[in-house]
């Protein structure tokens, strides 16, 4: 149990030490994963940027991820029985949003380069895997040396879904519950993070 997002972020941030003084890009999942990205870009010393890609949701289940599209690609996995108008529709409506979510957050920045860095790919908790399975192949086809996922909490089963993928090359887990029901359960204090409040931890951060 932790008791908010800082507290996840600082017991986070002394696991990955080991990456203080390398070339490192800290890649937070908006909007919950900036709190905890900015403790630990901040331990690192550390460049900190956000992963713009969002998952495809099933037709059936929107919550299960059958790809992810950045404003620059796309991915796809699991969409056998999906209807190739839906994906072309889905793909059209996400980066829409993702277009805006991008003025947001970068105004006239740039995104950092993630080209022979190693990326660590932090949210404040995955449930399935799927998400963040997807983004970090998005993020492989930049080429970074190395793509390693951090997380306060997840399922044993979704890190192990991580760890199959050959696009992530490891991953931290603080805690694997067996009673896994949702993030949140293993927080005190869970508040949901606006664009607002998460855009200005990313620009504070690398201002600093």
């Amino acid at each position: 149990m932790f008791k908010d997002r800082i507290d996840a972020g600082i017991q986070l941030a002394n696991k990955l030490l080991p990456f203080k003084d390398k070339e490192v890009v800290i890649l937070a999942i908006p909007r919950g994963g900036l709190p905890i990205a900015v403790i630990v870009a901040k331990a690192l010393q550390a460049p900190l940027d956000v992963a713009l890609s969002k998952k495809i949701g099933h037709p059936f289940n929107r919550e299960y991820a059958i790809g992810a599209v950045s404003l620059e690609n796309s991915i796809l996995n699991d969409v056998s029985g999906v209807h190739k108008n839906y994906i072309v529709e889905e793909t059209a409506r996400i980066r829409e949003k993702l277009k805006q979510r991008h003025q947001q957050y970068y105004k006239s920045r740039q995104p950092k380069d993630l080209k022979d860095k190693i990326v660590i790919i932090i949210d404040d908790g995955i449930a399935t895997g799927n998400t963040i399975r997807v983004t970090a192949e998005l993020v492989r086809t930049q080429n970074p040396k190395k793509v390693i996922v951090a997380i306060p909490v997840a399922p044993g089963s979704a890190v192990k879904n991580l760890e199959d993928s050959s696009h992530i090359d490891q991953v931290i887990c603080l805690q694997t519950p067996s009673d896994f029901m949702a993030v949140g359960q293993f927080y005190e204090f869970f508040n949901q993070v606006s664009d607002e409040e998460a855009i200005q931890l990313l620009e504070e951060c690398n201002k600093a």
